[in-house]
């Protein structure tokens, strides 16, 4: 049962019976879940907006770019079929604008929802000072509040590569999406965010260079899936090198002067940008969790169990700062559970599957499990085969070059991945 709020607006006189801190995907659509279920509730935010890296600076801006490459990529491609377009005169400041206006309406609409709501809004940095109390900073000076229960919902941030130059032409996925376009840009990691952004800046005009250390793009993909995303940018790209690392980082007058070292290292570059994508690291390490007793591992997780309570059973973790994958979808729905949970419902985290989704060009998305997988964990699979050259919807489409893959199992015939 949901208790009613005390005297002090929260129960137990504490100042509220929830509060979360942060406001991306998992901790919105957690504060927004608890709010329905009756209980009074707070948002902490340390940005000034709503909506987590994911709405401001993430998946939502990043999409939008990506799609206007991929306009730019099929007015380009028309020709094929006798369709001819001039070459596009890009307006970069028009597409930044409209950019943002996109991420704008997104997060004042998640402003009246939680005014809608009634759920408190409170933007600062959050640091636990005991198991029921948060200190908020908000630039002016500390305030404190207090909660019966409580979610963290922290996220995570870009990981930066020890040992570069102060350098601002050296960026990451969040100044990536300001677009101040260089002539080559070489981008540190061959995952999904370094390969997203890279579309975008080839379609934009940019020569695009993609260094990983490992011997594959996107690494825990199965190989065939990259497979016609690697053919098509071996193409269009400068360089594609694989099994390598970047040795230095020499800022010029001219540009940044780059050395590799490697299986594919090649003589030094020089690039307008450097855009660094070799993951992401949870804040789990800048909340002062400890204050409240609530285990931390070393990297920066906070390890939660099926109902997302960490080691203190009155507070609950979900999102980035709780594991892999690092995914928006993901970290909502263990929102809603740990919403559920902190009702006092018996609601727990089962999803079987978590899909993923690249959204390069071609894109790729997988869900269950990989062939990678299969193998490394002796799952016995068998598998199906379907190539998009057999299929008139993508020779319509110019995009022959994909297929789709089921691996069931050899027993029952379900689908596995």
């Amino acid at each position: 049962p949901v208790s009613a709020p005390g005297p002090a607006g929260g129960h137990h006189g504490h100042d509220f019976d929830l509060v979360v801190v942060g406001a991306g995907p998992g901790g919105y659509a957690a504060a927004f879940r608890a709010a329905d279920l009756g209980l009074n509730v707070a948002l902490v935010e340390r940005w000034p907006t709503l909506g987590g890296v994911c709405l401001n600076v993430g998946c939502i801006p990043s999409k939008a770019l990506l799609h206007a490459a991929r306009v730019i990529d099929e007015a380009h491609a028309a020709a094929d079929f006798g369709v001819h377009f001039g070459a596009p005169r890009i307006d970069v400041p028009r597409l930044r604008d409209w950019k943002d206006g996109i991420v704008g309406r997104m997060t004042r609409s998640l402003t009246t929802l939680a005014k809608q709501r009634k759920v408190a809004v409170i933007h600062g940095t959050a640091k636990f000072t005991g198991p029921h109390e948060l200190a908020i900073d908000d630039g002016a000076g500390n305030r404190r509040v207090s909660f019966d229960r409580c979610i963290i919902a922290v996220g995570s941030e870009s990981v930066r590569l020890p040992g570069l130059p102060d350098d601002p032409r050296i960026i990451d996925s969040t100044a990536a999406l300001e677009l101040d376009v260089p002539e080559r840009l070489l981008v540190i990691g061959g995952g999904i965010i370094g390969l997203e952004m890279a579309t975008v800046y080839d379609a934009l005009g940019t020569k695009v260079s993609v260094v990983e250390l490992t011997d594959g793009l996107m690494p825990g993909c199965d190989r065939d899936l990259v497979r016609p995303l690697q053919k098509r940018i071996a193409g269009r790209y400068d360089r594609i090198l694989l099994g390598t690392r970047v040795a230095a980082v020499e800022p010029t007058a001219d540009g940044l002067q780059v050395r590799f070292e490697g299986a594919q290292a090649v003589e030094p570059q020089v690039y307008g940008k450097v855009l660094v994508a070799v993951g992401r690291a949870p804040n789990g390490g800048r909340i002062e969790a400890g204050a409240a007793g609530v285990q931390v591992t070393e990297r920066g997780f906070i390890p939660v169990d099926k109902q997302m309570r960490t080691s203190v059973p009155h507070i609950f973790a979900i999102g980035d700062v709780v594991g892999q994958p690092m995914l928006a979808h993901k970290a909502t729905h263990e929102g809603k559970v740990a919403a559920e949970a902190a009702a006092g419902l018996k609601s727990f985290f089962d999803a079987r599957v978590i899909p993923s989704v690249a959204y390069t060009d071609p894109e790729i998305a997988w869900v269950g499990l990989t062939e990678t997988e299969a193998r490394v964990g002796g799952v016995a699979f068998e598998k199906a085969t379907f190539p998009w050259s057999a299929s008139g919807r993508s020779q319509a489409l110019g995009r022959s070059e994909g297929f789709t893959k089921l691996l069931f199992d050899p027993q029952s015939h379900r689908v596995v991945g």
